[in-house]
């Protein structure tokens, strides 16, 4: 229960300090994304959250308002959807951005288990039954900086379960630290 108010404190803290530092970035981002292509710069994804609650989770918009709701590496031709900026955003994690207020309302974490999308139904059973389905969703976690988008579903379920059985401060500073560098590098990201 210490842990978790500490790792709740640290999410705000962390989270006032990254959005009065980008503050004025994503205020331009918004306006790029805006001028680049049709449709608004947020894009509002129904995410699965703690307990299997659904929850809005806002991101910069990286596709074209017409692609289908799946996860993008489902999408057959992803590049196809993508906006002119969209790649760029998603190779700097920059379209991630936005999530800082999700962190700030206590929907999110910094360092938990990526939220599944609504449809991710595997994701979603697999995870509730090893019991990850109690943790709060993450900016990152223990399987993004283990693998992202190239990790099968089980892969994904069994780091999440060796994250939840781990959880501390210190393991969420070493997963946010590896994060920077996974992100600098932009290591393992398919789209």
């Amino acid at each position: 229960m210490k842990c978790l108010t500490i790792k709740r404190l640290f999410d705000i803290l962390l989270a006032l300090t990254a959005l009065s530092f980008f503050c004025l970035p994503m205020m331009v981002i918004a306006c790029i994304v805006r001028l680049t292509s049709d449709g608004p710069a947020i894009y509002w994804s129904v995410r699965v959250g703690r307990y299997n609650r659904n929850f809005l989770m806002p991101k910069f918009r990286t596709m074209t308002i017409h692609a289908p709701t799946l996860a993008t590496h489902l999408l057959q031709n992803g590049q196809e959807y993508t906006t002119s900026v969209g790649g760029v955003l998603r190779r700097t994690s920059l379209d991630e951005l936005p999530q800082l207020w999700s962190i700030l309302l206590g929907k999110m974490s910094f360092v938990g288990p990526r939220p599944a999308l609504f449809n991710q139904y595997d994701l979603i059973e697999l995870r509730t039954k090893a019991g990850v389905h109690t943790l709060l969703p993450g900016l990152t976690g223990w399987a993004q900086v283990n693998g992202r988008d190239e990790l099968s579903i089980t892969d994904k379920v069994n780091l999440d379960v060796k994250y939840m059985n781990g959880m501390s401060m210190a393991l969420d500073l070493k997963i946010l630290w590896k994060t920077v560098f996974r992100v600098i590098r932009s290591d393992e990201i398919s789209h």
